[in-house]
């Protein structure tokens, strides 16, 4: 059977965000969200967005790139505490010791703070940074200890959709992401993943079609594919009245795309089976 879940990233990110993963979720479409615990709505997604979706599978978006941090991690924040390095920088800094012990401090303040709320059942990252070998091999060892049983991986098979054509920095991302999954699942040691992966060669472009073509390449019978959402809304609209107006920001469509329900049917048309963390 392919299964799959469809996460939304970065909840806890603003009140925008939270509210529509809220309604993705309501809606029957989105399975499971990650929550980043160092961003302005964090306090409002844990104390007014949970309690009205209990059953939200839940996983942990560790963050490195944005904001402040909780620790002041002296080799990628400025002198207010404030997270200050690219994707390439973590990348050069990622193989020494004393950069790996800042990573692993920073996890568990973050962690920590989500589990005086909710049990956490996947680990992921804000722009994947935990792929990067040495970091995975951190975050893969601090949630085998916090007994969180999966963590996310990027295999995404390579498509074109051409009516949409692709973005050059985006193949790059997915040839870089392909690569270290390659080597980050040799190490995995009592700790699931996913089988594959789409969000990456579409980023910013995700829609019914560029997804429903990236599922055609994936040929298993049995596995399961991670397909990551970052919606987000203007909270001042009416949900009923959300889809009567144009938005040009590209997580006001991703929201559009989960409040579809034809969207579902035609996964489970497919015979696609969708399902959670949880319950697998």
């Amino acid at each position: 059977m392919k299964k799959i879940i469809i996460n939304a990233d970065d909840f806890g990110y603003s009140v925008n965000k939270n509210e529509a993963i809220k309604y993705g979720f309501q809606c029957g479409i989105v399975t499971s969200a990650s929550i980043i615990t160092n961003m302005e709505g964090f306090e409002q997604a844990v104390n007014e967005v949970l309690p009205d979706v209990p059953f939200l599978d839940l996983g942990f978006h560790f963050n490195i790139m944005e904001g402040k941090s909780l620790t002041n991690p002296s080799l990628i924040t400025d002198s207010s505490g404030y997270f200050n390095r690219s994707y390439p920088e973590i990348m050069m800094e990622a193989p020494y010791k004393k950069f790996q012990r800042q990573i692993e401090a920073e996890f568990r303040a973050q962690i920590e703070r989500i589990l005086q709320y909710k049990h956490i059942s996947h680990v992921d990252s804000h722009v994947h940074t935990h792929a990067i070998p040495q970091i995975f091999n951190v975050v893969s060892s601090l949630a085998k200890e916090y007994k969180i049983p999966f963590i996310r991986t990027q295999k995404e098979l390579p498509y074109i959709v051409p009516s949409k054509g692709i973005i050059g920095i985006n193949v790059i991302k997915n040839i870089l992401l392909n690569t270290f999954t390659f080597i980050n699942k040799l190490y995995l040691c009592e700790i699931d993943s996913n089988d594959y992966f789409l969000g990456v060669l579409y980023t910013g472009n995700m829609t019914k079609e560029t997804i429903m073509e990236g599922l055609k390449k994936i040929t298993d019978d049995d596995c399961i594919t991670e397909i990551i959402f970052h919606p987000s809304i203007d909270v001042d609209i009416p949900k009923s009245k959300f889809l009567s107006k144009k938005r040009k920001n590209k997580h006001n469509k991703e929201f559009e795309i989960i409040l579809d329900g034809n969207f579902r049917k035609e996964l489970e048309q497919n015979d696609y089976f969708l399902t959670s963390f949880n319950y697998l």
